[in-house]
């Protein structure tokens, strides 16, 4: 902007305010006038068209009684042709702007809490826009848009919100981790009592397996010798077992000691024993069959 010999140069998204001997004449346009001072005529100043911005941090309490920090950015812009009005009505704008946002601010926070700010930014922004356009208007400024850029509680509450959704999410995760080792477990005991079940059906057929061998053989050996009894006979196939398992036992390295007794008549005893417990386990199969 300059002045010389009288002209005036007014630059681009600015206007100029022309006043004669102090009183208002008339609104200068982009570009260069002539202002003939020896008649009165001068600029009282200039008036900037572009977009401005205004960052307000207001600090209010919540419904719940929580202090916060809301920060919000108010762009707004003088209009053209109110230009009069928004050079002569305001001598400080931005401090105006800043009022109503204070006021509008710290009527809507106190209603809600402090949960509920966050959600219902946006219908901050609108309240305190409304009011701003609404009041700018008969000054000669639009209000083109408000926003709500942050909401800052104080840092104690901050600390205690993430402690909060912290302790959630680790009572989710706890509950999640119990119902996988639930699972493990009874998958577990399932797995057990099938196996189990199993074993005991081999363990079944084993001894079945045994006891068909033992009466084929001396199915078998009462014929092709005669004069032998299946006593006989079975007293010979369990004394050769118990050597059989005797030998085992001596070949093992990784064998504990074993006392048993040893002798004829030991053998004789042994063979009596497994004998009676043959029997006696046939005497309940029969029991159990009728």
């Amino acid at each position: 902007m300059g002045n010389l010999f009288c002209c005036v140069q007014v630059d681009q998204s600015t206007v100029a305010i022309k006043e004669r001997f102090g009183k208002f004449d008339d609104v200068l346009e982009p570009g260069c006038h002539f202002l003939p001072w020896c008649i009165g005529s001068q600029v009282a100043g200039y008036l900037t068209l572009r977009l401005q911005q205004l960052d307000v941090r207001c600090e209010t309490k919540s419904k719940d009684n929580v202090f916060v920090t809301v920060v919000a950015s108010i762009q707004y812009r003088a209009l053209a042709d109110k230009a009069t009005d928004a050079f002569y009505k305001l001598s400080n704008t931005r401090s105006q702007i800043q009022a109503y946002v204070f006021d509008v601010i710290r009527a809507s926070v106190p209603k809600i809490n402090l949960d509920d700010v966050f959600e219902q930014k946006n219908q901050i922004a609108k309240a305190v826009e409304d009011e701003l356009e609404k009041a700018m208007s008969a000054y000669g400024y639009e209000i083109v848009q408000t926003l709500i850029v942050d909401i800052e509680p104080d840092e104690h509450v901050k600390r205690a919100m993430n402690e909060i959704n912290a302790a959630a999410r680790l009572r989710v995760a706890a509950n999640e981790k119990a119902e996988a080792e639930k699972i493990v477990q009874i998958k577990r005991a399932e797995g057990d009592a099938e196996a189990k079940y199993l074993a005991g059906l081999g363990v079944a057929r084993q001894r079945q397996a045994i006891v068909d061998g033992l009466r084929d053989s001396v199915l078998g050996f009462s014929v092709n010798v005669p004069g032998t009894t299946a006593k006989d006979v079975l007293d010979m196939v369990l004394i050769t077992q118990y050597f059989d398992t005797m030998k085992e036992i001596g070949a093992s390295s990784k064998s504990s000691a074993v006392f048993i007794p040893h002798g004829p008549g030991a053998v004789s005893d042994i063979a009596g024993q497994i004998r009676q417990g043959l029997l006696q386990g046939s005497a309940v199969e029969q029991q159990n069959l009728l």
